[in-house]
């Protein structure tokens, strides 16, 4: 399934490899998933998502559609035997599916809804629930996903503490055993997707025990790594080294992903790719950096297409660039839908945004193969500024997976749609007589009303 073409030099680090599946394009790596809201790309439809976009991949969160109970996908079968997931989102049989459990990032669970020796708590659209762990096993692999996340105890949002770490090791253990069984017990399993082990977001010192079961099912059970955290990479056994790794790490800007990949991840998931475009952000940077550059200082990583600047601005959003968005349409026109909360502007900077991070890897796969990715990371940080830039416009309707609520007396995130047609009528009516601060007497010695002529 997965080919090293290049090697790191010294153990962990930047390598090139192929991730090949049955069915599906060949994913050179490094290379990244596109996160899905609800198993969909964020303002990208089926149409333009085959159309105008070259995503390869993409990332799906089980936390999406078990709201009810049973969860109605669990009852979808194909007629054809195909993936009941990929149907019910209509993605195109070209395209890899991965299933975990959690969006990434994923919303950090309450106090009040804590993991337990047989389940995690999810993020669904009603709200946190228990998920229990037989529970995703059946029904991740009812969905038939190409690869499917091992379930870990992972406290999102909470420092893991020295017996905390031995609890979440000992649950992750039983609950990939107990996935790995289920899988051997069926005969379809097999053969719908390959199995990556969920790692702790701690070093792999510190999760020992379970580092050795993953080991143990590696050889025939296990194809794959999913990594939460930087510092599992630090100790990582030589027995894994040769699997693919999945990073949920969530890097915030390009300067966190370069490190990601020089630590040796393999697939990215990129939240900050969307973050971007709801922020009315195109981005615009390349890797390498351009040799030339018009400022000695820092470029921005992104184009505020906020800015009344672009109002009359005929150029594509980003120069030189050849996806859909710039080719055929110009600044002005996206900043008019901005301005106007027309859907298409979003959707014109999703598309822009994945072309840029596909060209990115481009250029790192290129950079790798010649040996001179770790000078060009230099001068990546060099050429630009280390954030994305602010927006000043606001944004699509903030959705309740997107942030974790603060409690009783917390402001709405959105402002209302639509106000009363009679609100100020209503604030006069409030409000009382209006009183004159001064005379007549006094307004006509300081001209007011005066005649001219």
């Amino acid at each position: 399934m997965f080919r090293i073409i290049q090697a790191a030099s010294t153990g962990l680090g930047p390598r090139l490899g192929h991730l090949t599946l049955p069915g599906r394009k060949v994913i050179d790596t490094p290379h990244h998933l596109a996160s899905t809201s609800r198993g969909v790309v964020p303002h990208i439809t089926p149409d333009v998502f085959a159309k105008s976009t070259n995503i390869n991949g993409v990332y799906v969160a089980l936390e999406d559609f078990i709201e009810r109970t049973p969860p109605p996908i669990y009852n979808l079968s194909p007629p054809d035997g195909s993936s009941p997931l990929r149907r019910f989102t209509a993605l195109r049989d070209q395209s890899l599916l991965v299933v975990g459990a959690r969006r990434t990032p994923p919303v950090a669970a309450p106090a009040a809804n804590p993991n337990t020796a047989d389940t995690v708590a999810v993020c669904t659209a009603i709200g946190f629930k228990a998920l229990h762990f037989e529970d995703y096993a059946e029904i991740a692999e009812h969905v038939q996903p190409d690869i499917v996340l091992s379930l870990a105890d992972i406290p999102y949002g909470r420092a893991l503490g020295h017996k905390r770490i031995e609890k979440a090791t000992d649950r992750s253990i039983q609950w990939l055993d107990e996935h790995v069984r289920a899988r051997s017990g069926s005969a379809s399993c097999e053969t719908r997707g390959r199995l990556f082990a969920s790692l702790l977001p701690v070093s792999c010192a510190n999760q020992q025990y379970y580092t050795e079961s993953i080991t143990q099912h590696a050889k025939t059970k296990i194809a794959g790594l999913a990594i939460h955290d930087l510092s599992t990479l630090e100790d990582l056994p030589t027995a894994l080294h040769n699997l693919p790794r999945l990073g949920l790490t969530s890097p915030s800007t390009p300067q966190e992903l370069l490190r990601h990949i020089t630590l040796g991840i393999d697939i990215s998931t990129i939240p900050f790719i969307t973050t971007a475009t709801d922020a009315g952000i195109a981005l615009d940077f390349t890797f390498p950096p351009p040799r030339v550059s018009s400022s000695p200082q820092p470029q921005p990583l992104g184009i505020n297409m906020w800015s009344p600047d672009h109002a009359t601005d005929l150029s594509g959003s980003v120069q030189n660039c050849e996806c859909y968005a710039c080719t055929a349409h110009h600044r002005a026109y996206v900043q008019h839908l901005l301005n106007a909360k027309e859907m298409l502007a979003w959707v014109l900077l999703q598309v822009h945004n994945h072309h840029v991070i596909d060209n990115f890897f481009s250029g790192i796969r290129a950079s790798i193969a010649k040996g001179t990715f770790g000078q060009e990371v230099e001068r990546f940080e060099r050429a630009y500024e280390m954030q994305l830039p602010e927006s000043t416009g606001e944004g699509p309707r903030i959705r309740g997976y997107q942030y974790k609520s603060q409690g009783p007396g917390e402001r709405r995130k959105n402002r209302p749609a639509y106000n009363t047609l009679d609100d100020r009528q209503e604030v006069r009516a409030q409000s009382g007589p209006f009183e004159p601060d001064e005379d007549a007497a006094a307004l006509e010695q300081q001209g007011f009303a005066e005649k001219q002529g």
